[in-house]
This record gives structure tokens, C-alpha cells and sequence, in this order.
């Protein structure tokens, strides 16, 4: 097996080997077992870079185009380790995190699951598995979200995240879809050699609008923005590995990953810049009022996406409309604060599980004075707030420069006029300052001022929970201190992204006194004094209506939806069987009409046999016995009736030399017959419908057209044969390539292999439906009996 491959399976693999030992072994902590996969993968992933082991390929279904071809170049390395070293650190974080009452198995299988999937997305280079990762990741994290079920916000949260990244996800099978409509390749890598094929295609505007459809939901960008602050109702670890390291950059990773092929466009640079910038103002706007600690962190998340989404929509300019260093700087920016950020904001999020852990809350207005009781935690809570506000010397100060410098030099393009320029100037230097102000005031609120009321015994938390979070803040220390430690792998993943080489990228901290400096200088300014005057402007926040937001959009749309669908499955269902078998009848005779109407009826040319006497005989015993069902006014009268027909069938089954169907047909029709005459004996004999001429009439009518339609498919059919029938083919390698001797048997297993498997996960689907229904009625039960006791 190829490094590349076994480092995706090692986690889904976790996924079943954690849960069942965790199952024998209750003493084992599972966390610890969880750890071995991510640890594994990574090395194996390094083992590969740095031997030339960068492509490898599975022909899994290549009769549809999905094999499982994988290509690790500088970009994907970057996401590659950003998904296992800190899925390592939050393993390593929730052992000491969660506790021994929680479902630790269902925990670590669910994250050993999306961590699989991301490595699958980001290691893709066909795109269906693509698709597939990206679906995978939406599934596996709307369990990570829900996994404190028992609480409502927990579902609701994890739905909308579900509702909307799976409507991206959509969006997305659309858009690959489209290239490879157009390009006649599975391979990302090759579609990149057919630019200018793409770009002249008409279906190019529709596959760029579903790339991005598809990148905005998944990265939360405005307006789809909605679902990440609901979705902090997960345990903290979830958070801190989803919402900061992997999942909600699976978009950024999307756009650039695709920038060679649609930057071409200058829509493409308009949407992604723009979205970028006022995801980046709106949601550090929004931050700013949160009273719940998670709450500023996920607003904050959605705001450094807005960022890096920016960053690879002015990156795009150099590949296409202008051809100039300057905007080589950009998709560098956007390379070194993904990492950035995935570093200080997994810290932060840590953090806040600390706080949360050792406090019991995480209300700001509950929090204060926890400097002294908690020094550890207070250091490294500074070092990721300040990085996260762009101050030095840490990380954090480097790319957000990088990308002040990069948005003033979009005055050197003519793709921006001087309006569009200074728009996007002030949006990003608004939400600039926006997320300095709530950077700030995080630390200050939590960390000073009176001591809160706070449960006796509050202490700094014990240090395996520290571990991770501190490793963390190190490397933005480190990073930001020796920027050139990170210089190889930002220039080869940018080079990677624009599919062509740059020149070296320098990242120093002094450049003089530039706009960018600057502008920096009058963040902190304004934005200290606004932290000081907070009281006297959070009144701002008022203005706006409850009403008149996205998340009340959403749930009125919910609402309605669910109204909606519930008022017609009522109507529906009361009507009762009569009105479903009246509608489907109804649809096809309409059906039939239209189509024979816009086609006139063509018959063909029939060939048929000559009828027999021992046939009329059996065809006149059915016309006998289905007028008898309509005159008959006893149930068992009917059923025998009924039976009668299907026992005939059967013989004409034996008159046409087909035994095994005959054979088939008299055994369900003896069953069917049986089962029915026990039911019905014992029902009352009650009339559901009035014997009315009218409810005579329409039930002959709407049986004499749906006879008549029937018919004429019938006919019309057996006299169009446009390919020779495949009996013979049946009946000649039934034997040799299926060594069965029933053909029936092996027509339903073999030949018709796929309409059986679908069939069986059908039944399959639904026992565990009724399986659940029953496991939740007995739990119903048993909390009832508790209440009572």
C-alpha cells in the first residue's frame, strides 16, 4: 500500500479499532489509543514528502471515474500537518477535557472519522473522492456538533451546520461536474493543463458559481455565516479542531486550490475579494457583542476567514490580469495565516475550555479577576489574543501586515477602480480594528478588573490540560520571533497554489514606515480608546433589529418549510390509500396523454402468437373473476376472488415454459391468500366509502383510462424493439459465468446485482429505522417509570 493511502485510512481505521477496544477495555482510557493514528499519520505523511513519494492512485470504481488518487504538493503538505499535529494536541487536550461519563467511544470514532475525511479532501486529486471527502467531513462533523444530544441547542446548532454546508456541498457535485463535462478528466491535476479550454466553455460561468456557492458555506462566508457561532454548542475540543484548524478551511483550501483555473475571471476576483472583506467587517463587528467566550472566538473565526478569503481573491490578479510580484505577496499572506491562525485561535479555543472547565461558565459578564487565580492560563490566553490582533512580536502581526500591504497595493491593478479600492480598503481596516477591539477586551473583561462570583476552589487547570494550548502559543511565539523557519514551506505551498514559481519570500518584521505600519499604528490607537469608552457606543448594537438578520431568516424559513411539509403530509396521509392509488393512476394517464399528444401514436409492427384454447379458457376465468370482485359484497368473496386471478397467472407462467416463475407466483399467491383471509376475518365490517353513483363512476373512469394508457404502453412498446432482447444472452452464460442453476436466482443476484443490493439496503435502512423508533420508545418508558419513582 502506497504512504499516501495508508495515511488517510489510519483514522478510519481509528474510527472502528477505538470504539471497539474501548468497548472490552473500560479502564483504557480511549483517548489514548486515539492518539497512535493522528501521531502515525503524520509521520507517514512527512515519510512521503521527503521521499518523493508525492502521487499515488486506487483504481476503486473507474467504470464511474472515482479512484482514489492522491497527490501531496506543498499546499496540501501544509493542510496535511495542520490536521494531524493539532488533531494530536486535541486528542491529547480531550482526555483530560471530557469525562469518563461521556460516550468516549462514539467521541473518538467521530473524530477519528473527520479527520480521515479531511485528509481525503486535501489529498484528492480526482474529484469525485473530492466530493465524496468533502460529504464525509459535513456528516462526520454534524456528529461532533450534536454530541451532547441531549441538549436542544446542540441539535439545532448541528442541523444548521448540516442544512447549509451539505446545500454547499451540492453545489459543489455541480461544479465538479461541470469541469469534467467540460475537461473529459477526473484529475484536478489535469484539468490545470486545460485553462483556456474551460474559460471558453459556456459552462463556465455555471461551474465558477457553484465553487463558490460551495466554498462560501463550508468557510462561512457571508451570508452563510450563520452556522458556525451555533455550531459552538460542541464540546471544546470539537471547536478548537474543526472551527480553527480543518473543517471551516476546507473552503479557503477549495478557492485555492481552484484559483488556476477560475481566476481567469474577473468575476471569480470580485466574488471572492469582496465576500472576503465584508465577511471580515461584519462578523469582527458582531464579535465585539458577544457575551459568551466561544461566541467571540467563532465570530472571530468567520472574520480571519473572511481574511484568507480576501487575500486569494487579490492573489488571483497576478495569475491572470496582471502579472506583477506585488500580488505573489497575497497568496504567501493567505499560506502563513492559515497556519497563523489554526495555531493562536486552536489556543484560544483550549483556553476557553479551561476557563469553562475550572470556572463552570464562560459568560463574560460572570468572568472577572482571573489573573491571579489563573497565571498560566492568563499568559497564554495574552499571546494568542495579541497575535490574533496583529501586534508583535508573534505571528499573528506578520501575515495580518502581509495582508494590509497587499490590499493597499490593489491601487496598482485597473481591475479596481479607485472606489472598489477604497471600499475594500475600509472594510478590512474597519474589521481590523473591530478584531483588535475584541482581542483586547477578551483579556480584559476575563483577566481584570473585581473578582467575579466564582465557585470556591477555582485554580489554575491541572497541567496535562494545559499541554496543548501551550504548545500552541510556543510556536506562535516562535513563528512570530524566527519567521524564517516557516519561509520553505510558505514559498512551496504558494507555489503550489498558483501552479507556477515565485521568487523568494522574504518575512521580516521592520519594512520601514509604510501604509501598512501605518495603519496598524492607528488600530491600536483607536482601537484602545474605543476599549476604554466601550460603555459609552456598545449602545450601537441596538439599532439593529432582531428581526432583521440572517439567522432570523433562517429560522422563519425553517419554520415555514416545517409548516408547510407537515400540513401536506397531514392532507396527504387523512386522505387515506384511495386518494394516493387516484393520484398515482391519475399521473400516469397524464402523463401518457401529453406525450402521445406531442407523439402521435405509433404501433409498430406486431409479432404475436397464436392464442390457444386451454389460454382463452384462463383469460376468460380472469375477466370472470375480476367482474366478480367488483360485484362481490363479502371480503372473503373477494379475496378467493382475487386469488383466483393470481393462481391463473401462475398457469399462464407453466404455459409459457417458465417454471420457476410459476413456482414463484402460486407460492406468493398461497401465502398472500392465506395471510389475507386471517386479517380480514377479523376485522368489522364497516364501509369506508358511500356506495354512491358518483364514487362508482369516477372509480370506472379512472380505471377504463388507466386500463387504456397501460394498454397502449403496452402495445406500443412490444412493437418498437430497438434492440435485440437479452433472453438469449441469459440463457446462454447463465451457467458459465454465474455457475448457478436457477436462472431466476442468478438474474436477481448477478445480472441484476445492483437492483437487489439496492433493494436490501432499503430493508436494511428501514429495520434500523424501526429498530431506533423501539430503542427510543423503551428509553421513553424507562424515564417515565424514573419521574414516577
Amino acid at each position: 500500500m502506497h504512504l499516501l493511502q495508508l495515511a488517510v485510512l489510519l483514522p478510519f481505521l481509528g474510527a472502528v479499532i477505538v470504539p471497539l477496544i474501548y468497548r472490552y477495555l473500560k479502564r483504557l482510557h480511549p483517548g489514548y489509543i486515539a492518539l497512535l493514528f493522528p501521531v502515525s499519520a503524520a509521520l507517514i505523511l512527512i515519510s512521503a514528502k521527503f521521499s518523493g513519494q508525492a502521487v499515488s492512485s486506487f483504481s476503486w470504481m473507474p467504470k464511474i471515474g472515482l479512484n482514489l488518487d492522491f497527490h501531496l504538493d506543498g499546499f496540501s503538505f501544509l493542510f496535511t500537518m495542520l490536521i494531524t499535529v493539532i488533531g494530536t494536541l486535541v486528542v491529547f487536550y480531550s482526555i483530560h477535557y471530557l469525562g469518563r461519563q461521556e460516550a468516549l467511544g462514539h467521541f473518538y470514532c467521530y473524530l477519528m472519522l473527520f479527520m480521515g475525511a479531511m485528509l481525503g479532501v486535501v489529498l484528492s486529486d480526482n474529484v469525485l473522492a473530492l466530493y465524496m471527502f468533502w460529504e464525509l467531513t459535513s456528516i462526520s462533523s454534524f456528529l461532533l456538533i450534536a454530541f451532547w444530544n441531549q441538549k436542544e441547542k446542540s441539535i439545532q446548532g448541528a442541523l444548521k451546520s448540516m442544512l447549509i454546508t451539505v446545500f454547499g456541498g451540492l453545489m459543489l457535485l455541480g461544479g465538479l461536474l461541470t469541469l469534467v463535462t467540460i475537461t473529459h478528466t477526473f484529475s484536478i491535476r489535469d484539468m490545470f493543463t486545460m485553462q483556456e479550454t474551460i474559460a471558453q466553455s459556456p459552462l463556465f460561468p455555471v461551474a465558477l458559481c457553484c465553487m463558490l456557492l460551495a466554498a462560501f458555506t463550508k468557510s462561512a462566508q457571508f451570508p452563510f455565516h450563520i452556522w458556525l457561532p451555533d455550531a459552538m454548542e460542541a464540546p471544546t475540543p470539537v471547536s478548537a479542531y474543526l472551527h480553527s484548524a480543518t473543517m471551516v478551511k476546507a473552503g479557503i483550501y477549495l478557492v485555492a486550490r481552484f484559483t488556476p483555473i477560475f481566476a481567469v475571471s474577473a468575476l471569480w476576483i470580485y466574488a471572492v475579494t469582496f465576500a472576503g472583506a465584508v465577511t471580515l467587517f461584519w462578523a469582527s463587528f458582531n464579535a465585539v457583542k458577544q457575551q459568551d467566550l466561544k461566541g467571540i472566538l467563532a465570530y472571530s473565526t468567520v472574520s480571519q476567514l473572511g481574511l484568507m478569503m480576501t487575500l486569494l481573491g487579490v492573489g488571483g490578479i497576478s495569475l491572470h490580469f496582471q502579472h506583477d510580484e506585488i500580488f505573489y505577496l497575497s497568496i504567501a499572506a493567505c499560506v502563513f495565516h492559515i497556519f497563523n491562525h489554526a495555531s493562536f485561535k486552536g489556543a484560544l479555543f483550549m483556553i476557553v475550555g479551561i476557563i469553562d472547565h475550572e470556572t463552570g461558565t464562560r459568560d463574560l459578564r460572570k468572568l472577572s479577576g482571573l489573573l491571579q487565580l489563573m497565571p498560566i492560563t492568563f499568559t497564554a490566553a495574552v499571546i494568542g489574543a495579541l497575535s490574533m490582533a496583529g501586534l508583535p512580536p508573534f505571528n499573528g502581526f506578520l501575515s495580518k501586515e502581509m495582508f494590509l500591504s497587499s490590499m493597499f497595493d490593489t491601487r496598482y491593478t485597473d481591475l479596481f477602480n479607485p472606489l472598489m479600492v477604497f471600499v475594500l480598503l475600509a472594510l478590512i481596516i474597519v474589521g481590523s480594528l473591530f478584531t483588535f477591539i475584541y482581542s483586547v477586551k477578551m483579556i480584559k473583561d476575563v483577566f481584570f478588573g473585581e473578582r467575579g462570583e466564582l465557585p470556591e476552589g477555582t485554580h489554575e487547570a491541572p497541567l496535562p490540560l494545559l499541554i496543548s494550548p501551550l504548545v500552541l502559543v510556543t510556536i506562535v511565539v516562535v513563528t512570530g520571533l524566527i519567521p524564517g523557519i516557516l519561509t520553505p514551506m510558505i514559498q512551496s505551498a504558494s507555489h503550489a497554489i498558483l501552479n507556477k514559481p515565485l521568487h523568494a519570500i522574504h518575512i521580516v518584521h521592520w519594512h520601514g514606515f509604510n501604509p501598512a505600519l501605518l495603519t496598524t499604528l492607528l488600530i491600536v490607537i483607536v482601537g484602545s480608546v474605543m476599549v476604554y469608552f466601550y460603555a459609552k457606543w456598545q449602545r450601537v448594537y441596538q439599532l439593529q433589529p432582531e428581526h432583521v438578520t440572517f439567522n432570523h431568516l433562517y429560522q422563519a424559513t425553517l419554520k415555514k418549510a416545517e409548516e408547510f411539509a407537515y400540513l401536506l403530509n397531514h392532507r396527504i396521509i387523512k386522505a387515506g390509500s384511495r386518494f394516493h392509488i387516484i393520484l398515482i393512476f391519475c399521473t400516469l394517464i397524464f402523463l401518457t396523454a401529453v406525450s402521445f399528444i406531442l407523439q402521435p401514436i405509433d404501433f409498430g409492427q406486431w409479432q404475436l402468437a397464436d392464442m390457444r384454447i386451454y389460454e382463452m379458457i384462463l383469460l376468460v376465468i380472469i375477466l370472470i373473476a375480476t367482474l366478480m370482485v367488483l360485484k362481490a359484497k363479502s371480503r372473503l368473496f373477494s379475496i378467493i376472488m382475487l386469488s383466483t386471478i393470481g393462481y391463473a397467472i401462475g398457469l399462464f407462467f407453466v404455459f409459457f415454459n417458465a417454471p420457476d416463475l410459476a413456482l414463484t407466483q402460486l407460492t406468493i399467491e398461497t401465502i398472500s391468500t392465506a395471510l389475507f383471509l386471517m386479517c380480514f376475518y377479523h376485522l368489522p365490517k364497516l364501509k369506508l366509502y358511500g356506495e354512491t353513483a358518483r364514487f362508482k363512476l369516477s372509480n370506472a373512469l379512472i380505471a377504463i383510462m388507466t386500463g387504456i394508457a397501460v394498454t397502449v404502453i403496452g402495445l406500443v412498446a412490444y412493437g418498437h424493439r430497438f434492440y435485440p432482447s437479452i433472453n438469449d444472452y441469459y440463457i446462454k452464460h447463465v451457467y458459465d459465468l454465474a455457475a448457478g442453476k436457477n436462472m431466476v436466482n442468478v438474474i436477481l443476484v448477478d445480472f441484476r446485482g445492483f437492483d437487489t443490493l439496492f433493494e436490501s439496503t432499503v430493508l436494511g435502512i428501514a429495520g434500523i429505522g424501526i429498530y431506533t423508533l423501539i430503542k427510543l420508545r423503551y428509553r421513553k418508558d424507562d424515564s417515565h417509570e424514573q419521574t414516577e419513582k
